[in-house]
Formats: structure tokens, C-alpha cells, sequence
């Protein structure tokens, strides 16, 4: 054999060695894509699951969002969720399966048990205590049950109802309300946070999540985490949190900025995650008048662990200090008074007991359920605007100016003892001290004589 001949050979098995790799490459390559990889590991339930709806047009987004999901991943199709046992109250016939309409947390608790029993235990699990509630009373009976369906019950939830076929009949369904009663006896659901069907960690992590429902005049979270510094380094610095991967860990994966995942639920290097949002609040700031919760010290600590990760003790110190301070303002000059005058009230006959059927009662639902929350959560978040103008501008403008007016024009007198308070003597009048001064700023400033 000639040397010629073997350079050839070795070229050969080099070329087809060379295009095999290439071949192999491409192969893994398209195995790596979501919707081939999706195929691979999807059994064959679903793999006819798919079919089916791509053929007929139906929930195809569905199956785009699943395929690039990290449960298709893992091979954990639509019957991992989806199956219903015979005699289930949700159970009904589809296409030769006995499937849900409604996975449900006991679905999901398969393998997440230790989620879901934090999130069973959490305050968002039992949203659906609204009902009886001033809220909703003002949703159900003064605006009408359609307007709630549609509304309140979208976040707070709906208990399911089925038709005898174990279907979800209409006002209760569709519902992702956090604190969803189910048919399997099960509190709240997940997708209202980790929407279908792709369950992107990044989405639930992003602010305007929490923004579907913690919006709005009475409790305006996403507005004042945006007003926040906070908000604007997430803005600045979006790119740099690296909020897909699964590990995520305030002051090792990312550091840039927090939100809102950050502060009430996701880990630090001394914490681990926990799907209790409120495991880490100390107050409560929903009622007529702010409440410390049990055992607020240990919550708070957990707090400030998440707060050190970024801030110097002083800072965190000082700002629970002017925080605290905020909360115990409103409560002592407008929430506390003002609720005291409405017992008073009440007990007079001067209100009835049907809600809302007086026109102090809007004046006052506002006063604590608006104004008020906003000041306290402006202050929590550390929103200067809602705290102050959307906040104790609006609670002292409503406070003395209609609020007090209405209930002396029930009962003359009844403010009497609220108004001779320290904190309501300017009333009275200032001295000519504090009078000059507030002249003299105002020269000062806008170069202007005011009178």
C-alpha cells in the first residue's frame, strides 16, 4: 500500500469521523430545543394531549408554554396535574381521561410539599375571609355581584362550584384568587403567582406579579415600590439580577437590587426561601388601627436580615425606628380618635348597623381604608409621596374637614374630647411665633408675601 494511498484512507475516516461529530452535534443540539426536548420526556398521555389540542386549535399556547418548562424537563406532563380520581368532586370524562379543570395546591404539594405548607399556613391562603368583610359588602351587596365576580373575587378568590358533571360553573370560574376555597377542599392556588404552563421563575420574581392585585388606592404596593429607590435600581438594573436561575440568593447571585420576592420570601445566605409572605412583616396595616403581630420581634429580625444584606445596622435601626414611629402617629392622632367617634356613634343611634347607609361611614371606610393604609405602607416601603400626599395629607385633609364636620352634625359635642388633644391643638390656632416663621419661609423661599 502506497503512502499516497494511506494519506487518502486517513483522510476519509478523518472527513467522516469530522461530519459525524457534526451530525451528533446537530442531533443534541435539536434535542436541546424546549419543544423537542418537551417530546422526548413527555409521556404518552401527553404527548396525545398536545396533538390533540394543536389539531383542534385549542390552548396551544398551553402546550408552547410547557414545552420550555423546566417541568417538561423533568417529564412531568398534563396528567401529573391534571388526573382526577373517580368519585372526586372535579372529576370528569375528557377524551377517554378522567382529568380536572382545576389543579389544585394538594396537586402541586406531589413534590412541593414543604411550599406548600408554608403558602397553606400564609395569609394569602385565606383571602377568601374578605367575605363579611366591609370590602365585601361594598363588592357584593352595594356594587353588585357581577362587579365582584370580576373584581374582588379575582384576587381574594372564589370558592369553586361544579354542575353535576364536575365542571366549573361561571362566577366562580375562572378564578386564580390567591385564597381560591377548591373543590378538593384545598385553600388558594399557585398560578396566582406562578402563571401556566410554563411556571417561569423569573415572572414570579418580577415585581409586577405582586402588582396583579397589591395595587391601587387602597393598598398601592407596586406604585410605591416604583416611587422607591428600591423600584428604580430594578429598573436601572434589570439585566443584572439573574432572575431565571434556580438558586437565587440576595448578595451571591445578584445584588443590584431587591424585589418584592426579595424582601418577603426569597432566600439570603442566612435564610432560606419561604412561601409565607407575611413571615417576615411585623405589622399589620390592613385595620382602622395598625396592629404589632404575634410574635412580631422574631418576624422583624427576619426582616432585617434581608435589609442587612444591603444596609448598615444604623440604617436598618433607624429606619424601623422612623417607621414604627409613622404607624404609632397615625394610629394614636387619626385612626384610634376617629374609630372612638364612630363607636360613639354607634351607640347613640345616630348610625345604623347596616354598613355604608350613612355618609360618614364612606367618609371614614376611606379615611382608614385609603388614605390611611397609604400613608402606613408609604412609610413601610419607603415612599415619600404616599406616604406624605397620597398619605397623612389626604388622612388630616378628610380628618378635619369633613370627617369631624359630618360627625358633629350627627351629634353635636361628640368630637369634643378627640379635638382637645395634644396633637389636634393647632386647631386652635398657632402662636404668633409659629406664625411669623411660616411668613418668613415662605419670603424666603418663593420670594412672596402670603397673608
Amino acid at each position: 500500500m502506497s503512502l499516497q494511498f494511506k494519506k487518502v484512507i486517513v483522510a476519509l475516516f478523518a472527513l467522516a469521523f469530522l461530519a459525524a461529530v457534526i451530525t451528533v452535534g446537530m442531533i443534541e443540539k435539536n434535542r436541546q430545543k424546549p419543544e423537542v426536548a418537551a417530546k422526548v420526556y413527555a409521556d404518552e398521555v401527553t404527548r396525545a394531549c398536545i396533538d390533540c389540542h394543536d389539531e383542534k386549535h385549542i390552548s396551544v399556547n398551553w402546550n408552547r408554554q410547557w414545552e420550555k418548562s423546566r417541568h417538561a424537563e423533568k417529564g412531568i406532563g398534563c396528567i401529573a396535574c391534571h388526573q382526577a380520581k373517580e368519585g372526586e368532586p372535579d372529576a370528569w370524562e375528557h377524551e377517554g381521561y378522567l382529568v380536572t379543570h382545576v389543579p389544585t395546591p394538594g396537586d402541586c404539594k406531589q413534590c412541593h410539599e414543604k411550599e406548600f405548607k408554608e403558602f397553606t399556613e400564609s395569609h394569602h391562603a385565606s383571602a377568601t375571609q374578605f367575605i363579611g368583610s366591609l370590602d365585601n359588602v361594598l363588592g357584593e351587596i352595594v356594587e353588585g355581584t357581577p362587579a365582584a365576580n370580576m373584581g374582588c373575587r379575582q384576587c381574594h378568590g372564589s370558592t369553586v362550584e361544579l354542575d353535576e358533571k364536575g365542571v366549573p360553573l361561571p362566577g366562580s370560574w375562572p378564578n386564580t384568587g390567591i385564597g381560591r376555597v377548591n373543590p378538593d377542599g384545598t385553600k388558594g392556588t399557585c398560578t396566582a403567582c406562578h402563571l401556566r404552563h410554563d411556571f417561569s421563575l423569573e415572572q414570579v420574581r418580577e415585581p409586577a406579579t405582586c402588582g396583579r392585585c397589591h395595587m391601587g388606592p387602597d393598598h398601592p404596593q407596586i406604585e410605591i415600590y416604583e416611587e422607591s429607590k428600591h423600584g428604580i435600581a430594578f429598573v436601572a438594573h434589570r439585566d443584572e439580577m439573574n432572575m431565571d436561575q434556580k438558586e437565587w440568593i440576595v448578595g451571591e447571585t445578584y445584588t443590584a437590587a431587591p424585589t418584592c420576592a426579595t424582601c418577603h420570601m426569597s432566600a439570603t445566605p442566612t435564610m432560606e426561601r419561604t412561601h409565607d409572605v407575611g413571615d417576615r412583616i411585623s405589622w399589620t396595616l390592613r385595620p382602622p388601627v395598625s396592629k404589632k403581630l404575634e410574635n412580631w420581634e422574631t418576624r422583624r429580625t427576619k426582616m432585617q436580615k434581608v435589609c442587612l444584606e444591603c444596609h448598615s445596622k444604623t440604617w436598618v435601626n433607624n429606619f424601623y425606628v422612623m417607621y414604627d414611629g409613622a404607624v404609632n402617629h397615625y394610629n394614636n392622632k387619626f385612626g384610634i380618635p376617629a374609630a372612638e367617634i364612630m363607636e360613639e356613634l354607634k351607640r347613640a343611634g345616630k348610625i345604623t348597623s347596616t354598613p355604608f347607609d350613612d355618609p360618614i361611614e364612606w367618609i371614614y371606610f376611606e379615611l382608614w381604608h385609603h388614605e390611611g393604609r397609604r400613608a402606613r405602607m408609604g412609610a413601610s416601603m419607603m415612599g415619600p409621596d404616599y406616604t406624605q400626599w397620597h398619605g397623612f395629607y389626604e388622612v388630616a385633609k378628610h380628618f378635619y374637614n369633613k370627617f369631624i364636620p359630618a360627625a358633629e352634625k350627627l351629634q353635636r359635642g361628640v368630637t369634643a374630647k378627640v379635638m382637645s388633644m395634644e396633637e389636634h391643638r393647632w386647631k386652635k390656632g398657632m402662636t404668633k411665633e409659629q406664625i411669623q416663621k411660616t411668613l418668613d419661609y415662605y419670603k424666603g423661599r418663593y420670594n412672596q408675601e402670603i397673608h
